[in-house]
């Protein structure tokens, strides 16, 4: 039952998220006149806060929301591997169900293969550095204020979506969801798996430093033992 109520949570949470993601574009870019920053900066503030009321509301139970975040829990030890595949799984169907949906509130094909490029060393790039710095908070914001994750990863999405080439997939469920849609959030299929390979290598980096850089130290140890100096410390605090 546990299972059950974790991945329902993952499917929902997932699919709000790309919702969110694809009606806040369809709906900004009506308005932008032409000017796409002002799309994507309307795509990082809905993402950002409904990220945030998402990990609030059913964070308790499950909201990883991306195989990235999944594998690293697993590699941590957090979870069982065996629950992984059930979790990507749901993960990618509600991505997908999420981007169907916004498709059809915005009165566009409900699976419709985009065509938008999204491709070369920028855009590789910036999934990495994008993806590297939402395992960095997760790791390090987990790990010494872990009362602050849904605020700081809230925070980072929204932010990175502006300052990042690629406007911040870091998730391999919502490049793969957002093949199917012709709104200007989608991805041409082939430019997916090179998106991908970005998310998973940035991840693995940040995933090595950060889990390097908040080892617990073990007490250093001296090398010999001072038999005199022991003495004196004995002999003192008797005294």
């Amino acid at each position: 039952m546990r299972l059950l109520k974790s991945l329902t949570c993952e499917f929902i949470g997932t699919a709000f998220l790309l919702a969110t993601v694809v009606g806040s574009g369809a709906l900004m870019h009506k308005l932008d006149a032409g000017n796409v920053a002002v799309t994507v900066l309307g795509v990082a503030i809905a993402t950002g806060l409904v990220l945030l009321a998402l990990i609030n509301t059913i964070g308790s139970i499950s909201a990883h929301f991306n195989p990235i975040v999944t594998l690293m829990t697993a590699v941590q030890r957090q979870m069982r591997w065996a629950h992984v595949a059930p979790y990507v799984a749901v993960q990618i169907l509600g991505a997908i169900a999420g981007v169907v949906a916004a498709n059809l509130m915005f009165e566009v094909p409900a699976f419709g293969i985009s065509d938008s490029a999204r491709t070369g060393y920028g855009q590789w790039a910036g999934e990495l550095v994008a993806t590297f710095g939402l395992v960095a908070v997760l790791i390090g914001c987990g790990r010494s204020k872990p009362d602050a994750v849904p605020q700081s990863v809230s925070a980072y999405v929204a932010s990175a979506i502006l300052f990042t080439s690629s406007t911040c997939f870091a998730n391999p469920a919502v490049s793969i969801s957002r093949i199917f849609t012709s709104t200007i959030t989608g991805i041409r299929p082939g430019d997916v798996p090179a998106f991908i390979a970005c998310e998973l290598a940035g991840a693995a980096v940040a995933f090595v430093v950060f889990s390097w850089l908040f080892k617990e130290e073990k007490p250093v140890i001296p090398d010999t033992f001072d038999a005199a100096k022991y003495a004196k410390e004995r002999d003192l605090a008797e005294f």
